[in-house]
């Protein structure tokens, strides 16, 4: 049996748990604190079974789980950032020192402190346990939620972003913080990583210098790792990019990971789905060529993987037994099918194998 990615319920506490220490530092979103952790599963179920016109604070926990029922990965989607309380990031730009009595014209990089995606969607909170990492599970894990959003478009914004694990070592030491952070807290990254996790990075983010940093100022560990990814993170980056999210100057305040950015209609998981009904379910479908992302029309029920599809958005969807029995299909009900690979020519099949 496949696979599938569901909202995350109560009984899930120890595995997150589990997940979480398994993550270690910069992933703030998904701390090593059973009742941090409890109060993201209650914020999700409420989220899940709101009555929601526009975002606002919701927030979208998904949890992926095996043949076995065992969770072995999570993903979220935060429907608004910075409502309640700021969102900070540092936005790349160039200052011009210019003097033509000396010939002088150079451009300086800088670091101006900003809250410009106040009231953006984004995604978080994705991690897959490492014994986990083969196969489609990554890609499930990750695009999954963009079946949910294009299915509940009223529910996020259309703009999508996305903070990527910034650069750190392998002791969790990341030359970001040491150049700037740990100046003004004197504390290590991995105690501001934690407190972070615990809600207080808001109130870290208030103590930060408000004035532009001239880069060329910080040691060249930090300038390096301005808009570089955490070596664990570039399968994520890439996939996303894959997806249309570009990068367009935006970094962490702690540790300068890349925030990319994506319209929601835009994003090519959305942008290619088609819903139709389920025409018939048949025991067994084998073109590995026509395998492709799957969803149901569910919210509170909400169910995705990944599996062969056949037939057409025209005509319905023809499903193998596993796929509607993983979904909770039966044939009349809508599915959401989107292909697997945003870069391959867009088109379904036509007939079961």
């Amino acid at each position: 049996m496949m696979n599938v990615i569901r909202p995350v319920r109560h009984s899930d506490l120890d595995a997150l748990y589990q997940l979480a220490q398994e993550a270690g530092h910069g992933l703030t979103t998904l701390p090593a604190d059973k009742g941090r952790l409890e109060e993201k599963i209650v914020a999700s179920n409420a989220a899940f079974s709101k009555a929601v016109e526009e975002p606002f604070d919701e927030y979208y926990l998904f949890v992926l789980e095996d043949a076995s029922g065992q969770v072995i990965g999570t993903s979220a989607l935060e429907a608004a950032v910075g409502m309640k309380q700021p969102f900070y990031t540092y936005k790349v730009g160039i200052v011009v020192h210019s003097s033509p009595d000396l010939g002088v014209h150079n451009p300086v990089q800088t670091l101006f402190l900003g809250n410009d995606y106040t009231g953006a969607t984004e995604l978080c909170t994705l991690f897959l346990s490492p014994r986990h990492r083969k196969g489609h599970n990554g890609k499930l894990l990750s695009k999954a939620r963009f079946l949910f959003l294009a299915q509940f478009p009223e529910r996020f914004s259309n703009l999508v972003i996305a903070e990527m694990r910034g650069f750190s070592d392998e002791h969790g030491h990341s030359p970001f913080w040491d150049a700037i952070g740990r100046h003004f807290f004197s504390m290590s990254f991995a105690e501001a990583d934690r407190l972070s996790g615990l809600g207080s990075n808001q109130f870290i983010a208030e103590l930060m210098p408000k004035y532009p940093i001239y880069t060329a100022m910080l040691p060249e560990a930090a300038q390096r790792a301005i808009g570089r990814v955490h070596p664990q993170t570039e399968p994520a980056l890439r996939l996303l990019k894959s997806d249309g999210f570009r990068y367009r100057n935006y970094v962490d305040i702690f540790d300068a990971g890349p925030t990319i950015e994506c319209e929601s209609d835009k994003i090519n998981t959305v942008r290619d789905a088609r819903v139709a009904p389920v025409q018939r379910v048949v025991d067994r479908l084998s073109d590995s060529d026509r395998v492709c992302l799957i969803g149901n029309c569910e919210r509170e029920a909400f169910r995705a993987t990944i599996g062969p599809v056949a037939g057409d958005p025209e005509d319905g969807w023809i499903l193998d037994a596993a796929v509607a029995d993983r979904l909770n299909l039966v044939p009349g009900d809508p599915v959401r099918v989107s292909p697997l690979n945003p870069n391959a020519t867009y088109r379904y099949p036509s007939k079961e194998s």
